[in-house]
């Protein structure tokens, strides 16, 4: 997901729809996301938990797992 922020973004600079709701500021924050139908984040999500636990059976597993990479990295 791409995000842009823009902090004391003049107001002057809004359109006019969105200017009319601020009219008493001089400056506002922007935030700018994509559009991702809620749906099509959901299937990812499904998809990645599916496969952990096809993986992992309980959380416990998972960080034994990390450890044993983290073990492994600082035999190196």
């Amino acid at each position: 997901m791409n995000r842009i922020v823009r902090e004391h973004y003049p107001v002057e600079k809004l359109p006019e729809d969105l200017r009319e709701t601020v009219t008493s500021r001089t400056t506002v924050r922007v935030v700018l996301e994509d559009d991702i139908p809620a749906a099509a984040s959901a299937g990812h999500f499904t998809k990645w938990q599916s496969a952990r636990r096809s993986h992992f059976e309980s959380s416990e597993e998972i960080v034994a797992h990390v450890r044993a990479l983290r073990d492994e990295w600082d035999r190196r």
